[in-house]
């Protein structure tokens, strides 16, 4: 297995292990570069309600492993290049990003990395779909469900469940016994307070990540955008239920075997 490490100019960690299973956490960041963290309006905290704490750890469920080590707020991986940077309130829920306008060169910088993340996860692609044929990658993310403030009240949960399986932008017909199993295995597994509510396409239908995937790799990649909603942690706070996040772990890792499986049988 070969880990590579973060430069000055990289935005992402990838280990690299043999297999068909890959797993994601573009949205784990949380640090920034000097000068873009500078301009910041926002607090730390205020980023990380909108970030995917713990996506990261969720991602040892494979042996390949990509996590973002910057913020969204930097640049947004799962967003078409041409929205990657934030720069007004309706490209970031309402929120006031930036204190003041920062330079044009300093999104220039950003997208660099956004560009060099793209070429090195094709090269990745292509590599593991020439070895494996196919391969399944497990999309992980997190989302709010309490938006008017700790004390207010949850989003609807017939709207919010606790975890949304996004596949609309993949060949759903294609790929569905991959998908269907790894549904019906995260609902079989024995979660601390009972099974989990596990839909599709309900909340999410998969970003600009999944989607890049399907279009360079229609015929050999199924990205799977799985998203948990932040039951199993404080969202304003940032504090986790450390019990919740490591049964989401242990989740993820009971699906894997059939998972892979309904894969080798496509």
């Amino acid at each position: 297995m070969v880990e590579r490490t973060a430069s000055d100019t990289t935005i992402w960690r990838l280990t690299k292990g043999d297999g068909p299973l890959l797993a994601s956490a573009v949205h784990d960041g949380h640090k920034s570069r000097g000068e873009v963290d500078r301009h910041y309006a926002l607090d730390d905290l205020a980023r990380l309600r909108e970030e995917d704490p713990f996506t990261g750890e969720w991602t040892q469920v494979a042996p390949t492993r990509i996590i973002g080590t910057h913020s969204r707020f930097e640049v947004d991986l799962n967003r078409p290049r041409d929205k990657a940077v934030y720069r007004v309130p309706e490209d970031a829920w309402g929120l006031q990003v930036w204190q003041d306008d920062p330079p044009e060169a300093i999104f220039e910088r950003s997208l660099a990395a956004y560009d060099a993340f793209y070429a090195t996860m094709h090269e990745l692609f292509t590599e593991t779909a020439k070895r494996e044929g196919k391969f399944v990658l497990y999309d992980l993310h997190t989302y709010n469900h309490l938006r008017n403030g700790p004390d207010g009240p949850e989003a609807d949960p017939t709207e919010n469940p606790q975890v949304n399986s996004g596949t609309g932008t993949l060949d759903r017909e294609r790929w569905a016994p991959v998908i269907d199993t790894l549904i019906e295995q995260l609902r079989a597994f024995d979660f601390p307070g009972g099974e989990l509510d596990v839909r599709e396409n309900v909340k999410f239908r998969g970003g600009n990540w999944p989607r890049w995937i399907h279009e360079q790799f229609p015929e050999s990649g199924c990205a799977i955008a799985i998203e948990f909603k932040k039951f199993f942690m404080n969202e304003w706070s940032g504090e986790p239920n450390r019990q919740l996040v490591d049964a989401i772990g242990e989740a993820l890792r009971a699906t894997t075997p059939a998972v892979l499986s309904a894969l080798r049988q496509l």
